[in-house]
Order: structure tokens, then C-alpha cells, then sequence
């Protein structure tokens, strides 16, 4: 625990932590978009069709083996 001698440094620190809050409601504000643009339908379509391409890539591959 800190011991405070002055009100000056209780107000300094009293800023810094005001200062320290905003900054982490700001980085919450952007992680949750962040996570709102990787739950679009459009995201989830692009990652299928990628998982599609390299599937039947390899069921290409294995044919032609075969």
C-alpha cells in the first residue's frame, strides 16, 4: 500500500489510474470490433470456401495417385 505525503501526489495518481481506465475501455472497444468483424457470415463463407480449396485440392491429388 502506498503511503501519500502530499494531496498533490494523491491527485497525480488519482490521474494516472483515471488515464490507465480510459486506455483499457478503449482497448476492450476495439477487441470487441474486432470480434464482431470475425463473426460476420461473410468471414465464415471466405474461411469455408479456403477449407473447400485445399479439400478438394488433396482429393485432386489423391486421384491422380491412385
Amino acid at each position: 500500500m502506498k503511503s501519500y505525503t502530499t494531496f498533490k501526489s494523491i491527485s497525480l495518481d488519482l490521474k494516472r489510474l483515471k488515464l490507465e481506465r480510459q486506455i483499457a475501455l478503449e482497448e476492450i472497444k476495439g477487441i470487441k470490433q474486432d470480434v464482431q468483424q470475425d463473426l460476420q457470415p461473410y468471414n465464415w463463407i471466405n474461411t469455408t470456401l479456403s477449407v473447400a480449396k485445399k479439400y478438394g485440392f488433396l482429393y485432386l491429388i489423391k486421384k491422380i495417385i491412385k
